[in-house]
This record gives C-alpha cells, sequence and structure tokens, in this order.
C-alpha cells in the first residue's frame, strides 16, 4: 500500500512537471507517457485540482491562472462571455501550441474564443481582423501580424486605431508608437533563449561557434540578437552566421549544407546552432552520410524543440514557452476588459528553456 502511494506521488510530480512546462497537459498523451490508463491520470488530475495545483478541463488540465484566487475578477456566473478574436499567422507547425495554450486559459477564465488563420500576409491579416470587428462579436482582439519591412509602421497604427483592445502575441511594436493608445504584446524572449545555448556550448568547451538562421522567419532577428550579445559578452567570433534554410524540403539543402560544413572545417568551427528543428535534423542527417559524428566532431543545438527529440541523436533544443504564450496572452486581455484603463499597459516577456540532450554533450561530459 505504501508503495502504492509513493507511484502515485511520483506520477503526479511528473504530471505537474508536464504541466509547468506545457502549460496545458491532456489526459490521452498523460496516459500513454505515464504508461497507466486514463482512469488513473483523471484521478491524479482530480487530487491535484482538489489542492488547487491545477485546473480540470474537458481532456486534460492546465495551471491555475492568476484570475484564479482573484474572485473579484472573474466573470460572474450567468453573465455573458466575453469572445476574444484570435488571428494567427499559420494553424501549423509553430502556432497550434499557442492555440491551445491560449484555449486553456479561455477555458479557465469562462471567455469564448474566434479564431482565425492568416497566411504571414499584411493584406491578409488586415482582411482576417476586419472581419472579426464588423460581425461585432468580440470585445478583444490577440493578433500575430507581419510587421516586417516596409509598411510596419502603416501596420501598426491601423492596429492602434481598432475599436477594441488589442494584445499582440510572438510580436513586438518600438518602445514608442505613435498611435492612440500604445499597444500591449507578449512574446517569446527568443533573444535569451538562443544566449542560453551559447552559453551552455561555451561552457561544454566551444569556443567556435556558428548559428544557422532560417531564412525569412519573424524570430530571427531576435535570434541573431542574442547572438551578438552572447558573442559579446562571452568574447566568441560572432562571424558565422547563415541566413539560410537548409530543412529538407528546400530545393538545394544538402549543397547549402555541404558549404556550411566546410565552413567549420575551415574556421574549426565545433558547434552549431540552427534555427528550426527541421533545419537542424537536415544539418544532423548530411553529416552523418559524411562521417562527421555528433557530438564529438560538431555539436548541434536546435531552436524550436518541436521534434528535436526524435533526431539521432536525441537533440539539444531551446524550447519557446509557446503555449504559456497564449495563456498570458488572454490572461492580458480578460484583465484589460474586466479593469480597462485602470490597469496600465503590460508588455511581457516569457522566458524559453534549455533543454539538453546527446547533441550538445560530447562523449564521456556528462549532464
Amino acid at each position: 500500500m505504501a508503495g502504492d502511494r509513493l507511484f502515485a506521488l511520483q506520477r503526479r510530480e511528473r504530471l505537474m512537471d508536464e504541466l509547468r512546462q506545457h502549460g496545458a497537459v491532456r489526459v490521452r498523451e498523460l496516459a500513454l507517457m505515464l504508461e497507466v490508463s486514463e482512469l488513473t491520470v483523471r484521478r491524479d488530475i482530480a487530487a491535484l485540482a482538489d489542492r488547487g495545483l491545477l485546473t480540470k478541463v474537458h481532456g486534460g488540465a492546465t495551471l491555475p491562472t492568476e484570475t484564479d484566487s482573484a474572485p473579484q475578477r472573474r466573470i460572474r456566473p450567468g453573465s455573458t462571455p466575453f469572445t476574444i478574436g484570435m488571428v494567427v499567422p499559420s494553424l501549423d507547425y509553430y502556432w497550434p501550441a499557442i492555440v491551445t495554450g491560449a484555449r486553456a486559459a479561455s477555458v479557465a477564465l469562462g471567455v469564448q474564443i474566434q479564431l482565425r488563420g492568416s497566411s504571414y500576409d499584411r493584406a491578409e491579416d488586415r482582411r482576417q481582423i476586419s472581419r472579426l470587428i464588423e460581425a461585432k462579436q468580440v470585445q478583444g482582439l490577440l493578433l500575430a501580424p507581419s510587421l516586417e519591412a516596409d509598411g510596419a509602421d502603416e501596420m501598426i497604427d491601423w492596429i492602434g486605431r481598432l475599436p477594441v483592445p488589442t494584445i499582440l502575441v510572438e510580436r513586438q511594436t518600438p518602445p514608442w508608437t505613435p498611435t492612440p493608445r500604445q499597444l500591449e504584446w507578449v512574446r517569446s524572449d527568443h533573444a535569451l533563449g538562443l544566449e542560453t545555448a551559447v552559453r551552455h556550448l561555451h561552457e561544454h568547451g566551444h569556443r567556435r561557434i556558428g548559428l544557422v538562421l532560417a531564412n525569412g522567419s519573424p524570430t530571427s532577428t531576435h535570434l541573431a540578437q542574442g547572438w551578438l550579445r552572447a558573442c559579446a559578452e562571452l568574447g566568441l567570433p560572432g562571424d558565422f552566421v547563415v541566413r539560410e534554410s537548409v530543412a529538407l524540403d528546400i530545393p538545394g539543402h544538402r549543397q547549402i549544407i555541404e558549404e556550411i560544413l566546410l565552413r567549420c572545417r575551415r574556421s574549426r568551427t565545433t558547434a552549431l546552432i540552427v534555427h528550426s528543428d527541421q533545419d537542424a535534423m537536415s544539418v544532423a542527417q548530411y553529416a552523418a552520410e559524411q562521417g562527421i559524428a555528433i557530438p564529438d566532431d560538431l555539436a548541434l543545438v536546435s531552436y524550436d524543440d518541436e521534434v528535436a527529440q526524435l533526431a539521432e541523436p536525441a537533440m539539444t533544443a531551446v524550447r519557446p514557452p509557446k503555449a504559456r504564450v497564449g495563456r498570458v496572452a488572454v490572461e492580458m486581455m480578460v484583465s484589460r476588459l474586466l479593469e480597462g484603463k485602470r490597469r496600465p499597459a503590460q508588455r511581457v516577456l516569457v522566458l524559453p528553456e534549455l533543454i539538453i540532450r546527446n547533441s550538445s554533450l560530447r562523449t564521456g561530459t556528462g549532464r
């Protein structure tokens, strides 16, 4: 009996670890991971919910929101719930985890989300945002518009004049914008995430490190900032930066990777940080074909941690807090809708996490 209690405690600690990492968990996935029945997982969730450690939702659980301990800020039972519009640039890859976090928070807070997908196109962003506004069914907007290149200032000004409160998600405006109200935002601190990766490699003896940035990604600007800051503070050369996508579906990716690896040999570079997982796995596969051992000949760190654990060897990766970003965005919006102008504007950075696996640890170094 004592052994059963001990196993239950260990299982629930693992459940809470997963919840802290992802912001939300599903019963089915936990049952597979823990190798127990879904009924057992539901009982664990119920026990933890009774202690106030998590919030039960349909099919899983979420972390308690900041508003859970503040009854005066909850939506009153029987009142009309807020509806929040959400426009994201894609419904695959990076964004499902953010949407999942937002939906988990919306369930916990008793609000609704109307989701619209866009396509990294400013005109399409405007079209989808306008549709939500014209329907007059949303009281607030969570937006991830395209803010690169020419026209960004005009887009920011347009968003700043929308008739409902707006919070940018994984996007950032300049510190000051000449709009009627200063826009709020919440995003991952990608610069610090990249700096964490550089410092990890430096701690393991690497003094020449390269950076491969996905071409055209909005994240690349922040990663480059973190790279330059880390190299300057650690006294590392910061000239090895390649701005090319090298995922398996990119035409000519093998030739680009060949040139990157040749540059590594010539400059005696012993580690690469690659954005994103697909690109990093492409580099790893080509390196293996060429007899380059990872991590003994070349250490690799990926930025994203979508599928990095499936690589061979399992890949060390920086994990942006996607679910948490979505969750915080909804919490901020509900707070704004409840408190109005009484609440000061917020701009929130959420810290990524470095997940250490075998691709950055030379044989015998240990963790």
